[in-house]
């Protein structure tokens, strides 16, 4: 029974934290404004959080580093890719045709 009762005060806990934090914005409006060092800093938020999610797979293989790791080269070829060229194509198609190339032909 004391389990039960402590889920549910963290759900509601959790529940009602988001529903705070992201009410804020909505039941503020205009009058709400977020400091202008603020602003700026979130504008790097998407890229941090992509950069988190990508950055663990492709510098670990298997739980540790290696250096040999064909992700870690296409990784390599698309950010190469991406910046020498405008094309939101050419970075994925040299990147997995580095990864497929070193998986498949190459066998690592």
């Amino acid at each position: 029974m004391v389990e039960g009762v402590w889920l549910w005060l963290t759900l509601f806990a959790i529940g009602s934290t988001t529903i705070l934090t992201r009410g804020s914005f909505v039941l503020g409006g205009e009058g709400a404004r977020l400091p202008p060092a603020l602003q700026r800093a979130l504008r790097y938020a998407p890229a941090a959080a992509l950069s988190a999610l990508i950055m663990p797979d492709l510098l670990l293989d298997a739980g540790a580093f290696d250096p040999a790791n064909p992700k870690l080269a296409a990784g390599i070829v698309v950010a190469l890719a991406a910046v020498r060229s405008r094309s939101p194509w050419l970075p994925f198609i040299a990147g997995m045709g580095v990864l497929l190339l070193l998986r498949k032909g190459l066998g690592w």
